[in-house]
């Protein structure tokens, strides 16, 4: 299989928005990159069973430890072709008349019934828990950009709401992960980085979404997100196996 690489201080996004002005870098909507990275951490998904190249981690002490010493971002995403610079984008008309939506799709990668079904589901994971997870499906540049921030209010700076996922779906013409994460600080320590990696290394890459589609990839990611915030530790190092029990997902 195709090794993956994975940036940890980013200057760019698939939201076509600079970090500088979306917001604060750490705990802010920060968006993610595909130029310039100045530190790069390689996964080969075939250096193990698991498919990862680093060793398992069973602790919540070792999953930040391993991580010690290096700079890193609130989340970690695929590197797409060096040349692939994306410009700004702030399209509020292409964000839904209906507020309070959790799943936007200006890409149709769900059903009617998928996007309903993730609604109500991330609506739930809110209500019995305060996490807040949004799903934005687009095809750069079709994107609402820098305008999804004020819709979901997200990453503003001095908020102290930070207790969000923002997922962004992106094939980028089949030449990157599908699986980008922007993550608020207020998560990072329930789901550190090495579980992010972890997920878009099994469900984002362009192998996977070959093989089983790209709703797949969505509807899987999201479940697992959502099971992990929902169990008794609210803590995940490693990706739960597909086929989550409604009772896990707070159904």
């Amino acid at each position: 299989m195709v090794s993956l690489k994975f940036v940890l201080t980013l200057a760019a996004s698939p939201l076509g928005v600079s970090v500088e002005a979306f917001g604060r870098m750490g705990s802010s909507f920060v968006p993610s990159s595909t130029v310039v990275p100045t530190t790069k951490l390689e996964a080969t998904p075939d250096a193990g069973a698991g498919g990862e190249a680093t060793a398992p981690v069973n602790s919540r002490r070792a999953a930040i430890g391993s991580l010690a010493g290096i700079a890193v971002s609130p989340f970690l995403l695929p590197v797409l072709p060096a040349n692939a610079r994306l410009e700004g984008v702030n399209k509020p008309e292409l964000l839904p008349s209906e507020p309070g939506l959790n799943v936007i799709q200006v890409e149709k990668f769900l059903t009617k019934g998928q996007e309903k079904r993730m609604n109500d589901l991330l609506t739930k994971l809110e209500t019995d828990t305060g996490y807040r997870v949004r799903v934005l499906c687009q095809a750069y540049p079709r994107t609402p950009g820098l305008a999804i921030r004020d819709y979901w209010n997200l990453g503003k700076e001095g908020q102290k709401d930070d207790k969000y996922v923002v997922l962004v779906v992106d094939e980028f013409g089949g030449k990157g992960n599908v699986l980008n994460f922007n993550v608020g600080e207020g998560v990072k320590f329930a789901l550190p980085n090495v579980f992010w990696t972890r997920l878009t290394s099994k469900y984002g890459t362009t192998f996977f979404v070959k093989e089983n589609g790209i709703d797949l990839a969505i509807t899987n990611a999201i479940e697992a997100i959502v099971s992990c915030l929902r169990s008794e530790d609210q803590y995940c190092v490693n990706v739960p196996e597909e086929g989550v029990s409604l009772r896990s997902l707070g159904l």
